[in-house]
């Protein structure tokens, strides 16, 4: 029974019923509070709350067009998230320039943003014995030829099966899965160096997994930026694949392991390592001119340049070029990217993007080729966890399109 209040509010919904209306369990109903979706009002005593009945219709109608796809222009899934946003050159995470933010603060500090809006200041990540333990034998059962996406998605699964807590899908439970996920995935991965010590910041722990060089102040402070910097981009293709599964309710690792399946493409995470290849090609042959030329002939997109959400230049290359200009050994390196950028716009003129400004980064730090494409891993687990809390806090499966479907007209005879 609805308990009518006077004044502005109008009708009053107790617990049950708000949550009944928007198909939601109690849970969920109170995380869209904390989230600024509804705003509840405590009941005389104390206990339980009452919700204002036209918040939560509009709500549910809101979550009804959502979840048959509607974005207004009936092409595109639109999401509802509060994390990032992206504007012409520029983009912000929880409405703080997301490059400031990763120029003033570490990668630690700055996922702590992304998951709570609060900044924890010093913050640092550790895994326990048990979750380390199992990522590194899951990772050594590997062939030697695979893949850093490979490790690091067995590294997740391994990980997960230590835990006894991953089904609680709780925003503190939750939290404290990514701040034991992220350092377990890093130590997971064979070091360069055998002398190596995981102490430190991520960034620093990192780094060892990279290069054998040993890393200098300026050379961790790219990698540390980059990592802040890559945290989230809004709806990515992985991102994307991270809300559906965590709309099936699957628990976080579950969910950052849908990401990394779905990062390993060309055409997302491992761009920076096509880059990669393409700058040492130019270092080797001392030109870029050739070199393009022969990709054009091939029909191939000349890698690290241009973004679909970025008409100008992407701020994140343009933060990392600026970091990467202090570093000696990066000129080399530097010149070929500007000689690709120069002489691929005499072709199409694009911008260089944060592929090609990592792909100067790892190659001038005596790093694979596929180091970009885990930085980019790492980096965006925090982000993918963000996400996930956002879409634990929605409707359970309201990420199921329809399928249009165009094969033969049903009835048809069974097949002989």
């Amino acid at each position: 029974m609805r308990d009518q209040e006077p004044g502005p509010a109008g009708r009053r919904l107790t617990t049950r019923e708000a949550a009944d209306l928007l198909g939601v369990k109690p849970e969920t109903l109170y995380a869209y509070v904390s989230r600024g979706h509804l705003s509840s009002r405590r009941t005389p005593g104390g206990r339980g709350s009452t919700f204002d009945a036209k918040e939560v219709e509009t709500l549910a109608r809101r979550n009804k067009r959502e979840s048959t796809g509607g974005s207004g222009s009936g092409s595109e899934l639109s999401v509802r998230t509060g994390l990032t946003f992206i504007d012409t050159d520029r983009y912000y995470f929880r409405g703080v320039d997301a490059t400031e933010l990763a120029a003033r603060h570490s990668y630690e500090e700055v996922a702590e943003w992304l998951w709570t809006g609060r900044l924890r200041r010093g913050v640092t990540f550790a895994a326990p014995d048990a979750s380390v333990t199992a990522a590194r034998r899951a990772v050594v059962a590997l062939p030697e030829h695979a893949g850093p996406t490979d490790r690091l998605r067995v590294a997740a699964i391994a990980a997960a099966a230590v835990d006894p807590l991953r089904f609680d899908l709780s925003e503190e439970a939750v939290l404290g899965t990514a701040r034991i996920l992220i350092p377990t995935l890093v130590a997971a991965l064979p070091p360069k160096r055998p002398t190596h010590r995981d102490e430190g910041s991520l960034a620093h722990r990192l780094w060892g997994r990279l290069s054998a060089r040993p890393a200098d102040e300026a050379a961790l402070r790219v990698l540390d930026t980059a990592l802040a910097l890559l945290v989230d981009h809004d709806l990515a293709a992985s991102t994307l694949a991270v809300r559906v599964a965590a709309s099936a309710r699957a628990h976080a690792y579950a969910a950052v392991s849908a990401g990394l399946g779905v990062i390993e493409g060309p055409l997302h995470g491992a761009a920076s390592g096509l880059a990669h290849k393409l700058i040492m090609e130019v270092l080797d042959r001392g030109d870029a001119g050739t070199v393009i030329a022969e990709e054009l002939r091939a029909g191939r997109r000349i890698p690290g340049l241009g973004h679909r959400l970025y008409p100008g230049e992407d701020p994140r290359a343009r933060v990392l070029f600026g970091l990467l200009e202090e570093i000696p050994c990066a000129e080399p390196a530097l010149a070929a990217a500007r000689d690709i950028v120069a002489t691929a716009a005499r072709h199409t003129p694009l911008h260089a993007n944060v592929d090609l400004a990592l792909a100067v980064f790892t190659a001038s730090c005596a790093m694979p080729s596929t180091a970009g494409e885990t930085v980019f891993a790492v980096a965006r687990t925090a982000g993918w966890i963000a996400h996930a809390l956002e879409e634990y806090g929605e409707r359970p499966l309201r990420m199921r399109p329809s399928g249009h479907y165009t094969g033969p007209k049903p009835p048809q005879p069974l097949p002989e």
